[in-house]
């Protein structure tokens, strides 16, 4: 059964393997190999990665007791991370994570949600009523990546 809850310290680790291999391994379908790893780098600096998931806060989905996605939600409605586990892709955890990013919206008063989607995620978006605000190039590590600007009004 998946549920959602509130991330915890000691998620930091499964959450960058999250992050790392959904980035290698989904995503390499839109980018290159270069510019995979450079978005996800085998060498990290493990207290910012700590530091940066403490900070976002994210809502973390649970499948069977096995961490399977993450996202958070900012005051200013700016979805930073949204990742679903490279092995469950396709049952309904982001769309259960994204209802969940509306709510919690609709519940600080936030109006507006807006996220940077990668090629990648720009069609889950869409499918969930986010429109594409513009197309740009962002520099990661040396390396220009595609993204796009896209909002949703609650």
């Amino acid at each position: 059964m998946l549920s959602i809850r509130k991330f915890q310290n000691g998620d930091e680790l499964v959450l960058r393997e999250i992050f790392f291999n959904t980035i290698r391994n989904v995503n390499i379908k839109d980018y290159s190999e270069v510019q995979v790893k450079a978005w996800a780098p085998d060498d990290y600096d493990q207290s910012e990665w700590y530091k940066r998931i403490s900070t976002i806060n994210p809502f973390v989905a649970v499948l069977n007791n096995e961490i399977v996605g993450y996202t958070d939600i900012q005051d200013d409605g700016y979805i930073d991370h949204f990742f679903c586990h490279w092995n469950h892709q396709g049952k309904g955890i982001g769309k259960t994570l994204i209802q969940v990013l509306f709510a919690e919206g609709q519940k600080k008063g936030i109006t507006r949600l807006y996220s940077h989607a990668s090629i990648t995620a720009k069609p889950f978006f869409e499918h969930f009523g986010f429109k594409e605000i513009k197309k740009q190039q962002v520099k990661i590590r040396g390396q220009v990546l595609t993204n796009y600007v896209m909002e949703k009004f609650l």
